[in-house]
């Protein structure tokens, strides 16, 4: 048995327009909650690739990751049934692309929307973890690094997983 510890990698898009932060509503077991567009990284992909990918997916628009805000671990225990997830995440911010006509959302998202910071802050009770809102106040203070900080090794690309 591997009782190695792993966290769950996720990349996320703060996406900011005109003083409003994009977010999606999505269904999850605890209820409608909000985030930023956000997921999990998948196998062969950097965080970059990763981040562009999931907006796509949750907004349905381009996203081209310009700069880190930031890296983050939070943990997540589920009432429910126990679970108990740590979860590591790489917040990208950057350039919205047009919306893609016909596109559907990814499964679970009900809907984009656009907030003001204090409508972000407003709703933390509804948000899907505490990393949403600190994401967008990081963002939001003018935590930038750039995307050289993280470094993709090729050996991530090549070969089946």
């Amino acid at each position: 048995m591997d009782t190695r510890w792993k966290p769950s990698v996720t990349v996320a898009a703060i996406i900011e327009r005109d003083g409003r932060y994009l977010l999606v509503e999505e269904h999850t077991p605890e209820g409608l909650r909000l985030n930023n567009p956000a997921g999990h990284l998948d196998p062969g992909e950097s965080p970059a690739q990763g981040v562009a990918r999931e907006a796509l997916e949750e907004t349905a628009h381009a996203f081209t990751p310009t700069a880190l805000v930031g890296v983050y671990v939070s943990r997540f225990q589920r009432e429910a049934s126990g679970e108990d997830i740590t979860y590591l995440r790489f917040a990208y911010c950057g350039d919205l692309g047009p919306q893609t006509p016909g596109r559907a959302l990814d499964e679970g998202i009900v809907r984009t929307l656009w907030m003001t910071l204090d409508e972000v802050r407003a709703s933390a009770a509804r948000h899907r973890s505490p990393l949403v809102l600190r994401c967008i106040e990081d963002h939001a203070a003018g935590q930038r690094f750039p995307m050289a900080l993280v470094f993709t090794d090729p050996s991530v690309h090549t070969g089946p997983r």
